[in-house]
């Protein structure tokens, strides 16, 4: 009942986003405020807290890295199989990429974090360092050659490398593998700044959310959202089952691993030619069905 009550809270704040851009409360500058809120403050405060008193070696293992290249690559090679013979090319790039390509940093780890405990939301901020890496290039690449787009995988990855997640990620493992101490009214500031990673990034994401019902392809849609919430949390689950990974590294990566289409599919899709209206109508559809499958999906973990 308390996992069931949590995710109907999660479901109540993006649909509080979602009715605060309608009404004009949540303007354009608004949201961007508050976006820069989760993506500079929070979201780095819950990684440090997460992650500084952790060993690299205890987090950052083989079986996790391969787990996660194998789950990844899968369900694009899924989705691609899935979506290959679909005749519009900027709609057949979009519904390969939103297939893989996870909301890990608004709703994945603010999510895990909120639900499991400290060693669990350890290998989420892990899984969302290794899995942002791989899958913002993998995206761009798929874009930019199915629709003869123009952009460049290396100005990505410098992007990635000022990205303050990724960056916070790196010091607070850092710091957790020399030993250094950090003063307790600092850890305190910074738990309580974490805090509010899960609601500011939903009501960001719930902001985001654009829903165009004439662009629905029932078919396309339902295979992104099937591959998504689906068979990439099942894929997880078989993957690190054969793995043998302890619970902590299990639980987090298959919870990460069945979260919704990022919000940020819409915006590269905007950029490098695929459908926009079928983009954004696929992030809905997905973050609004993973409140379900999520619940069932944590509550099988649990």
């Amino acid at each position: 009942m308390e996992v069931l009550v949590r995710l109907l809270g999660l479901l109540a704040l993006l649909l509080a986003g979602l009715g605060l851009r309608i009404s004009g409360t949540l303007d354009e500058g608004r949201t961007q405020r508050l976006n820069d809120a989760a993506y500079y403050v929070a979201l780095p405060a819950l990684i440090f807290v997460s992650t500084y008193e952790r060993a690299i070696g205890d987090l950052i293992t083989p079986t996790l890295l391969f787990g996660l290249l194998a789950v990844l690559f899968s369900t694009a090679g899924l989705a691609w199989l899935v979506n290959r013979h679909r005749p519009d090319r900027r709609r057949r790039s979009v519904a390969i990429v939103q297939s893989y390509h996870s909301n890990l940093g608004y709703l994945g780890l603010p999510l895990v974090a909120a639900t499991f405990d400290g060693d669990v939301t350890a290998v989420a901020s892990v899984v969302l360092g290794v899995v942002s890496l791989i899958q913002v290039p993998l995206t761009v690449f798929i874009l930019t050659a199915i629709n003869g787009a123009d952009a460049s995988i290396a100005g990505e990855l410098r992007q990635l490398a000022r990205n303050p997640v990724l960056g916070t990620l790196v010091v607070g493992l850092a710091v957790g593998s020399a030993g250094v101490s950090v003063p307790e009214v600092l850890a305190g500031g910074l738990d309580a700044l974490g805090a509010l990673a899960l609601p500011i990034a939903l009501l960001c994401v719930g902001a985001s959310l654009q829903v165009d019902l004439p662009t629905l392809e029932l078919g396309a849609s339902a295979s992104v959202v099937a591959l998504k919430i689906v068979s990439m949390p099942g894929l997880a689950w078989l993957a690190f089952t054969l793995l043998e990974v302890d619970a902590a590294t299990f639980t987090g990566a298959v919870v990460m691993l069945g979260t919704p289409t990022a919000v940020s599919t819409y915006v590269f899709t905007s950029e490098l030619g695929g459908d926009e209206q079928f983009a954004s109508l696929n992030v809905f559809l997905t973050t609004l069905g993973s409140v379900g499958s999520l619940f069932v999906l944590i509550r099988a973990v649990g």
